[in-house]
């Protein structure tokens, strides 16, 4: 009888699972996608019912397909976007929005109807701040609370729980009301390494409530990553995945901290703190490991324990990179007709667009120089780091009146060099520091072409390996439920059993460096121009 381990990734839109062996083989894998709500505002909204029904239905299709006995998987990890669930007595979702549907239970992490509660925060300034970059996000989740406790007042008051979305999911899966230190350490102002909420702070901000409550709704107990939960999954939990109740469950982490845990730990691959993951899908995020605290204004963190146990974690990122390519390419005449051509090969557009580019160019290496003339600052919902400035916008530059695909193809390269500028911009603010990394390690859905891995390795001056998984974050995930089991002595040692490296891509040299040098010097001036013009504007 084997011994299995299983990893759930619930993302921005969609919901998938995976079945690994013990060497960390994907044995079978399956996905539902999720409604995601938009309202004007900066609003988006989910279900978490929904999500949990695309989950479960996700879970027993990976088994299915993995062909292996349910009592075989040992252990189970769960990963998810940092979104907002709020429940009310009994676990019952309430509503958080102006649609007034309960069913809209969940504040996703890219709603910015908090600006203005963030704004305020950072001007009265507060030493959690410091653990953050200097500077909250009205993607966390003390603005959102904040946010609901001035405009949703019902909702507030009558709250049982506010969990951050993977916390939500190990409740669910065990009636187990710990959190991971990971999501509220990153995304609730928890004082990781001193293991306490800083109660002063909510007082300052007027999250009074929470504190006179000792903390009960955005929980007590605090866990580390991979720490097993209750007794296991519950039967009703267990009958609604297709597994076996008291099935292992490890505490979760947030969906890009599975993609690091999932990658920079792969055996020869130099360990943790000589490899950043980028984790590049709708969104980006950067996981920068260190031994001891690195503030760096800008870059959130540091945040102890919230993806290594016992390291330190820097987490910068972009607000939009997948999306921003998306963005970016709808404003071009010839997008429809090189998406229809896409679909009719079964391919998205940036996979078509970038099959197209090495044919033009002849190589991924020589790709880039399809840009010349155009330049791109993708930051079409602001700039997470290292700026945190969520007013600044994109910048596209060198547009012509030109409408074939070719152009498109070029614009497209554009916005990826653009990308891997602002990566540049990331590391090298990190390096100034105190904290350097040597290689970029990178997973997600918009990372996985040769071209893409090559032109951010040409950007940074970084080179970028690649995992030899394809689901490096359900693979993260999975590690957290193989050691949940006992099944490896550390963390450390799980993943470099678990994850190993398949490629790398090297940065370019000489005249091709230096080209990239120019035009990141450009970026930089566009991006500065950008955010002076939104300051007067």
């Amino acid at each position: 009888m084997g011994q299995f381990f299983m990893g759930v990734d619930v993302g921005t839109a969609s919901a998938r699972a995976g079945v690994f062996d013990a060497s960390g083989t994907l044995l079978g894998t399956a996905k539902r996608d999720v409604t995601v709500y938009h309202a004007p505002g900066g609003i988006v909204e989910e279900s978490s019912d929904e999500i949990w029904t695309a989950v479960c239905a996700a879970t027993r299709e990976a088994i299915a397909k993995a062909g292996v006995d349910p009592a075989e998987i040992a252990g189970i990890g769960f990963d998810a976007t940092c979104s907002l669930v709020v429940l009310g007595e009994g676990g019952v979702p309430l509503p958080v929005g102006p649609s007034e549907d309960p069913d809209r239970n969940i504040i996703v992490w890219m709603d910015h109807r908090a600006i203005e509660q963030a704004e305020r925060i950072n001007g009265m300034g507060h030493r959690v701040l410091d653990y953050v970059g200097g500077r909250i996000s009205p993607e966390m989740e003390t603005p959102k609370l904040l946010w609901l406790k001035e405009n949703r007042p019902e909702t507030f008051a009558s709250a049982w729980r506010f969990f951050d979305l993977t916390d939500y999911l190990t409740w669910r899966a065990t009636g187990s009301e710990a959190r991971s230190i990971c999501t509220v350490t990153c995304k609730w102002t928890y004082m990781g390494h001193e293991r306490n909420w800083d109660e002063s702070y909510f007082r300052k901000i007027g999250l009074d409530a929470l504190a006179d409550e000792g903390f009960a709704r955005i929980g007590t107990d605090v866990v580390d990553p991979g720490t097993p939960l209750g007794e296991g999954l519950t039967k009703a939990a267990a009958t609604d995945l297709g597994l076996v109740p008291g099935t292992a469950v490890a505490a979760g982490l947030i969906d890009a901290h599975a993609g690091g845990v999932g990658t920079v730990g792969a055996k020869g691959g130099g360990g943790p703190q000589d490899n950043l993951a980028y984790v590049f899908g709708t969104s980006s995020c950067t996981m920068t490991t260190t031994s001891e605290p690195v503030f760096v204004p800008g870059v959130w963190g540091p945040y102890y324990s919230a993806m290594i146990p016992g390291a330190w974690l820097n987490e910068g990122g972009q607000s939009a990179a997948g999306a921003a390519i998306d963005q970016l390419l709808q404003f071009h005449p010839a997008a429809a007709d090189a998406a229809e051509a896409a679909g009719a090969q079964g391919m998205s557009l940036p996979a078509w667009l970038a099959r197209r580019a090495v044919e033009l160019a002849g190589s991924s290496e020589a790709a880039a120089r399809l840009a010349d003339g155009k330049h791109v600052v993708p930051e079409f919902i602001g700039n997470r780091a290292p700026h945190a400035d969520p007013y600044t916008r994109a910048v596209v530059a060198g547009l012509g009146m030109e409408t074939d695909v070719d152009d498109l193809v070029s614009l497209y390269v554009a916005g990826i060099c653009g990308l891997g500028y602002g990566l540049r911009q990331i590391i090298e603010t990190q390096a100034n520091k105190g904290a350097s990394i040597k290689t970029i390690v990178i997973s997600g859905g918009a990372g996985r072409s040769d071209l893409v891995r090559q032109l951010l390795a040409d950007a940074t001056g970084v080179p970028v390996a690649a995992p030899a998984t394809e689901e490096p974050v359900l693979l993260g995930s999975a590690i957290l439920g193989a050691q949940a089991t006992g099944a490896f002595g550390t963390m450390s040692e799980a993943m470099a059993a678990m994850s190993s490296t398949a490629a790398r891509y090297e940065p370019a040299a000489g005249e091709a460096r230096d080209w990239h040098a120019r035009r990141f010097d450009l970026f930089e001036r566009f991006q500065a121009l950008a955010r002076e013009a939104a300051v007067r504007s």
